[in-house]
């Protein structure tokens, strides 16, 4: 049966992962390295990774000195995360709709991992999770898409050839959200899967985070903290408090 939330299915099958292996670690890194020192991390700092993935951005955080927890609702990728656990770095399984069961120093919501659902009041309610699981003077940084970029450059068609699988993405922009379908054939069959996104731009995700009692004290538009600029940035960057 297949279940109603797209990325319950997408991010737990190997197609997933094959057709982002090519994700720039490199430039992950850079990103990481420039928030930990803008904000000033103590090295004892608790940093919650979530949604974590396969745990790229989380081992790397562990690797500067950081006490890390990666959680992830796809236990596909929390298996394959938990191979690099130490002392000080765990994952875990978690759904971000659920409570956290602890309070973290910093959560970081990285590389377009949020806005999946239909309705606002979900995403709010992860919102007022996160909030609700930092310590007193807890940062939430949070790494999304720059709508308006997408917008004005939608590449519409693409093919993509990973592992000799060859990936049809199809792009829109309908009704409140940015979609990519993916279809492809592989293990002697057609398979198709389809990633959402709402179209959050930083006037919307503004109205989010003030609902939740969040405060704003930087945006930035790329992995090097350069200023935000709707027109010309990659990415919106935002630290809250």
């Amino acid at each position: 049966m297949k279940t109603k939330d797209w990325f319950t299915d997408w991010f737990n099958t190997s197609y997933y992962h094959i057709l982002y292996k090519e994700r720039n670690d490199t430039e992950a890194q850079v990103f990481m390295k420039n928030i930990v020192a803008l904000l000033s991390l103590d090295k004892s700092t608790h940093i919650l990774d979530l949604p974590c993935g396969k745990g790229r951005h989380a081992v790397f955080l562990n690797s500067l000195g950081y006490r890390v927890t990666g959680a992830d609702l796809s236990e596909n990728s929390i298996n394959l995360a938990k191979k690099h656990e130490n002392d000080t770095l765990h994952f875990e399984v978690q759904d971000m709709r659920a409570v956290f069961k602890n309070k973290y120093d910093a959560v970081f919501n990285l590389f377009t991992s949020f806005g999946y659902f239909e309705d606002d009041k979900e995403d709010l309610l992860i919102l007022q999770n996160i909030k609700n699981g930092l310590t007193k003077e807890g940062v939430f940084v949070f790494d999304f898409l720059n709508a308006a970029m997408v917008k004005e450059n939608l590449v519409t068609k693409e093919k993509k050839v990973v592992d000799g699988i060859t990936f049809n993405i199809t792009r829109e922009i309908s009704n409140g959200f940015i979609v990519k379908h993916i279809s492809f054939f592989a293990d002697t069959e057609n398979h198709s899967y389809t990633e959402r996104v709402k179209y959050l731009d930083l006037e919307k995700m503004t109205t989010y985070l003030e609902k939740v009692g969040f405060k704003i004290e930087h945006t930035f538009g790329d992995y090097q903290l350069n200023s935000f600029n709707s027109k010309h940035s990659n990415r919106l960057i935002i630290v809250a408090k």
